[in-house]
């Protein structure tokens, strides 16, 4: 089993949940978060004032997947996320070591 972490333009979120559902995907845990990358945000003008945005604004989506569904997975986002512009965002693919659904003490993949 994998936890796959993506960070996404806010605006793709309801493209990549879509494209998803369509493969399978069961479920998604979406967090609104800010950050950063190489460019270390942008600068913007405000009524004649230059300000620095620091943190943009991003989602981030966590899904636990068997090891079978990770590629796909990954592929899906990418496609789905994808603009072509600076910011796009990353993905990251972790181990997970134990799911437990807390309703049915279900563990493993049949908890996903």
């Amino acid at each position: 089993m994998k936890l796959v972490t993506a960070i996404i333009k806010p605006f793709k979120m309801d493209d990549v949940r879509a494209a998803l559902s369509e493969i399978g995907v069961q479920g998604i845990t979406v967090t609104e978060v800010k950050g950063f990358g190489r460019q270390r945000g942008h600068t913007e003008l405000y009524r004649g004032a230059e300000y620095v945005v620091d943190f943009l604004p991003k989602a981030k989506l966590e899904i636990a997947v068997g090891d079978e569904q990770v590629e796909a997975t990954i592929e899906t986002i990418i496609q789905s996320a994808n603009t072509g512009k600076i910011g796009d965002g990353k993905i990251f693919v972790s181990p997970l070591e134990q799911v437990i659904r807390i309703r049915t003490g279900e563990t493993g993949e049949e908890a996903i």
